[in-house]
Parts: C-alpha cells; sequence; structure tokens
C-alpha cells in the first residue's frame, strides 16, 4: 500500500439511507480502558436498520479484529452480491489485505470516506457516540473480561432489542427489521 493512497474510493458520498437490508453496511473501532488495559470492539452496522450485524471483542486492535467482525455479520445476513458495500475510515485494519481480501470475497464493494473526516462515515461515530455515555462512561471497568461482557449485552441486547431509535419510528433495530418482513411478505 502506498502511503495516503486510498485502497477503496468513496462509494457512500455521505448518503447515508438506504431502503432495504443489507445495502449499507458502516464499519469501525472503539477503544475503553480497563484497570488490566484497554478493550478494542469492532462493530459492523447496517444503516437500513441500525442493527449490529457483526462485532468483535479482543485486547488488541488487529485485523483480525475487524475481520471477525466482518465475518459475523457476513455469516449472519444475506449479502446481495455486488450491491453490498462495507464503508469504513482509513484505519490500518481496514486497509489490510487481510480485510479487503476477506470483503472482496464475499461480494462485498469496500468504500472509505475521505482521510480524517468523521462525517464520512457518521452513522457509526454516532452509533460510538451513543455507546460512550450508555456504557462505557458509565463507570471505571476492572477487567478486560468484565467489559467485553458489559459491550456483548449492550450490543446484542440494549441496542438491537431494547433501545428505541427516532430514525426508526421509536422501533428497536430488531423490530424495524421484522416489521418490514411483515409488509414486505404481505
Amino acid at each position: 500500500k502506498v502511503p495516503n493512497m486510498p485502497t477503496a474510493s468513496d462509494l457512500v458520498d455521505r448518503n447515508f439511507s438506504r431502503s432495504e437490508p443489507d445495502r449499507l453496511w458502516v464499519t469501525d473501532i472503539t477503544e475503553h480502558p480497563t484497570r488490566e488495559g484497554k478493550v478494542y470492539c469492532a462493530v459492523v452496522l447496517d444503516v437500513y436498520s441500525r442493527r449490529v450485524v457483526g462485532w468483535s471483542i479482543d485486547s488488541r486492535p488487529a485485523a483480525t479484529l475487524v475481520t471477525s467482525a466482518l465475518g459475523m455479520a457476513i455469516d449472519n445476513r444475506q449479502l446481495v452480491d455486488g450491491e453490498t458495500i462495507i464503508h469504513s475510515d482509513h484505519g490500518t485494519q481496514f486497509t489490510s489485505w487481510a480485510f479487503t481480501q476477506r470483503a472482496i470475497d464475499s461480494g462485498l464493494l469496500p468504500s472509505m470516506g475521505s482521510i480524517g473526516d468523521c462525517y464520512d462515515n457518521a452513522v457509526i461515530e454516532s452509533f460510538w457516540s451513543r455507546m460512550q455515555v450508555e456504557l462505557l462512561d458509565t463507570r471505571r471497568w476492572k477487567t478486560r473480561v468484565e467489559l467485553a461482557n458489559a459491550i456483548f449485552e449492550y450490543l446484542e441486547i440494549w441496542h438491537n432489542r431494547q433501545r428505541r431509535h427516532s430514525a426508526l419510528g421509536m422501533m428497536t433495530p430488531v423490530e424495524f427489521e421484522a416489521r418490514q418482513q411483515e409488509t414486505t411478505a404481505a
């Protein structure tokens, strides 16, 4: 990779609305301290429903962190070959060969915003901001396992199944997807 040379163009151009699931996924990493050291979390979010469709937690911010989150999303969802975009920033994990190849081999279209511009991945940045306030900053975490368990509960239970989103008509991501499937089937 050539320094400052993007590995993928910006296929999103800050247009984060989608009318169907699995057309645009956004991804990023956050970190948070514990008394034992930092915990890193990668999330893949479907912008259609704001549902966390893949995630991974580790004590190191290596490429395996993001490829594991991507792998979970691929395994859990119905990709539209050649139409599902995976959008990220230019972090070294996302520009890695392992992540890029996993995305391409799965039929995903890699996309990256401009360097150093949080607005180019605003949906995931907003997600991290809410998680910071609702979970991470609510207390001091003793161990990595304690924080990892709390993150798991936040993602799978609170965010996806209990947290209501104004962008979804005050439904949870799971409710929104179920309602949309019922409407489509009818």
